[in-house]
């Protein structure tokens, strides 16, 4: 069976829900363009925006901790850089986020819904330039195999909504965990070549329903007693850029 990409996945803002791309273009040593540009800061982040470093995610809002955030529909225009918020298919809040006052039309509504969130306020949307807020330090692609989604299905004996891994990729036609096989391998995705050179270790964000907000499964037990491990996907960095798109086909570089 060929092995395709199914859907694309970017997060313009850390912690909030994906949108979905017809096509991308990725550029050698870096993410898909606009992939965790933004954050949401906390009154105890320790983020410098003027000198921008890798920080755990524990210094911003993230559904591990904040799983409110999973009740926010978040939608994206690229090109003008506005997000609009929706709650029960209802905007919230919306605002340019690139702009000062577009950001502060977010953050107002941010400081009265997470109010009882475990960090404290102000909740800010930063970004810095030329910087990605991943959970790794590397900027990279996520991979993730649907097949490994679907048989941890039949560990948790419950659907699982392959949205709770956060991923860039989502790959058809493989076997389950076949993935894990591609550490320190390279792979022809449509007109770009990655390098895979990392497992992708969950956490709490898993457990969160990505509609609901609800921690209704958890999936670190059940990766742990089905499979030994807490993985699911790979990281991948971009060695030769070019488009990718719903179709194409995923074949292993034979070294």
């Amino acid at each position: 069976m060929t092995t395709t990409v199914s859907i694309l996945h970017y997060f313009p803002v850390k912690g909030l829900s994906p949108q979905t791309l017809e096509s991308v273009t990725l550029t050698p040593g870096e993410g898909v363009p606009q992939d965790r540009r933004f954050a949401i800061s906390h009154g105890a982040t320790t983020f410098d925006a003027l000198a921008p470093a890798w920080r755990p995610k524990s210094n911003f809002l993230a559904l591990m901790r904040d799983e409110r955030l999973a009740t926010l529909d978040a939608r994206y225009d690229a090109t003008s850089c506005t997000l609009v918020l929706l709650r029960g298919g209802k905007p919230v809040a919306r605002g340019r986020i690139d702009t000062p006052t577009g950001r502060l039309l977010i953050e107002q509504f941010l400081a009265a819904y997470m109010k009882d969130a475990a960090v404290p306020p102000p909740y800010k949307i930063i970004e810095a330039p030329g910087h990605m807020f991943s959970d790794i330090a590397e900027k990279a692609v996520s991979l993730i195999n649907l097949a490994s989604v679907k048989d941890l299905e039949r560990v948790v004996q419950a659907p699982v909504d392959p949205r709770r891994f956060r991923g860039n990729l989502l790959l058809s036609g493989l076997a389950p965990w076949a993935e894990k096989q591609w550490v320190g391998k390279r792979l022809r995705v449509g007109a770009t070549l990655l390098e895979v050179f990392k497992d992708i270790r969950r956490c709490a964000a898993t457990e969160v329903n990505p509609v609901t907000g609800e921690r209704d499964m958890a999936l670190l037990k059940a990766l742990m007693n089905g499979y030994g491990h807490v993985d699911c996907g790979v990281y991948a960095r971009v060695i030769e850029g070019g488009t990718v798109k719903p179709g194409d086909a995923l074949e292993l570089v034979e070294s």
